[in-house]
């Protein structure tokens, strides 16, 4: 009868220590590892999130604009015009602008004209605009002058100066700019959006201006309608030393 016991005691003994086994097996689960391509719901609910994906964006593109894709077959190749990703998609083109030739930044030259100090002398042709000042001298600034077609000549007094002025464009040169599908505003305030800059000298009873710019790329060029450009820092420069009453010769 005795062995009978001990094998009862020993399978007790067995079956009272599976359930302590089997739950210490499982107390600490293993990280579960998720390949960071795997982005669907019940991945999400794992805890923490693998990292996001960089996927690439396909869009439909109009018929006009798709280019081919070559597709490899076992009898050679042929093209498939009716797909193509964005990523081989043309981008736009963008509005290069040209930098400004150095020898139209302000520079102290030799000059021997026949003006008297104090005098402001634009050769249009060159596209210099020299204030002239004594002992044979000049300082010399870079200008954008007249396109072709608005070129014009003659010798005026500066009637008057004004910081940041305002805007009115004419009437002709409204519907001049329209005719080219442009609409112009009717009155524009000064600032640096302002087409004439920071300052402004205007010449006699004319409608011509020595004024700055918001597009400084096109200083040393004939791409203005009649006016003096100058680069804001240049313009105000000259501002400061040039007078109410100082004779502009326009050549």
């Amino acid at each position: 009868m005795r062995p009978i016991f001990v094998l009862a005691l020993s399978a007790a003994t067995a079956l009272t220590a599976m359930p302590a086994q089997a739950s210490d097996r499982y107390r600490e689960r293993p990280p579960v590892m998720v390949s960071p391509d795997l982005s669907a719901p019940w991945v999400m609910q794992l805890g923490e999130q693998p990292a996001r994906v960089q996927r690439r964006v396909m869009r439909e593109v109009p018929a006009n604009q798709r280019l081919p894709r070559r597709v490899m077959r076992n009898e050679g190749v042929r093209v498939e015009p009716d797909v193509t990703p964005a990523a081989v998609t043309r981008p736009a083109k963008q509005k290069v602008r040209r930098e400004m030739n150095p020898i139209f930044l302000p520079q102290e030259v030799a000059y021997s004209g026949s003006e008297s100090p104090g005098t402001v002398v634009i050769d249009t042709r060159q596209n210099f605009l020299y204030l002239v000042g004594s002992g044979g001298t000049a300082r010399r600034y870079g200008v954008g002058t007249g396109k072709p077609g608005f070129e014009w000549a003659g010798t005026h007094k500066v009637t008057r100066k004004q910081e940041w002025p305002d805007w009115r464009p004419p009437a002709q040169m409204i519907a001049r700019e329209k005719a080219k599908g442009k609409y112009l505003p009717t009155y524009l305030a000064g600032g640096p959006e302002n087409p004439l800059g920071a300052r402004a000298l205007y010449l006699g009873s004319t409608l011509y201006r020595i004024h700055g710019t918001n597009q400084p790329w096109t200083i040393g060029g004939a791409v203005s309608s009649g006016c003096i450009r100058m680069r804001n820092e240049d313009v105000t420069d000259l501002y400061e030393r040039v007078p109410v009453g100082a004779t502009v010769v326009v050549m």
